[in-house]
């Protein structure tokens, strides 16, 4: 069986996505249900860190937090590491408080990959990598960032997912 497909628009062009059901089931059936109700349309990666990663999928031009379902335990312990071009989730401290968040790393990063049980080292679920399009992520990371109603890292210029579909 073939692992999903999911095909993001931005303004700067198109990332696709392979996501690895067989790592993170829950993961991946919980970011698919929100592909399928169309929830991303229209949020923005809200955190853009150059040489770090680009976060996305739940604040709206506003900056206003979408409302989610419950959230998801944390498939952190699947033995997928946080390289560069994949994607996991966003979370908050609670190790198991991921939602409808995704960040994809745009370099290498270990400290964030899962090293222990305790809050502070369960490290973040990959479920996911760019299997193309890895450039416009990486011109996103690029993008001029301030601090804006509370948050930082937040593009000058927004840069939104325009949609987020399924691709065959």
């Amino acid at each position: 069986m073939e692992n999903p497909l999911v095909l993001l628009e931005t303004p700067e062009g198109e990332i696709l996505l392979e996501l690895f059901p067989e790592k993170a089931p829950k993961t991946v059936e919980n970011f698919l249900q929100y592909v399928d109700d169309e929830f991303y349309d229209g949020t923005l990666f809200h955190r853009v860190i150059k040489g770090f990663m680009i976060q996305a999928g739940g604040l709206t031009f506003s900056m206003e937090e979408k409302e989610t379902r419950e959230p998801i335990t944390n498939e952190a312990t699947n033995g997928l590491k946080n390289l560069k071009g994949t994607v996991a989730m966003g979370r908050l401290p609670d190790p198991h408080s991921a939602a409808s968040q995704f960040y994809i790393n745009v370099a290498d990063n270990p400290d964030l990959d899962h090293t222990g049980e305790d809050d502070d080292n369960f490290g973040y679920c990959v479920f996911g990598e760019v299997a193309d399009g890895m450039d416009v992520a990486e011109k996103i990371s690029k993008t001029k960032t301030k601090s804006y109603q509370g948050f930082d890292d937040v593009p000058v210029d927004p840069v939104s997912i325009i949609s987020a579909r399924r691709f065959e």
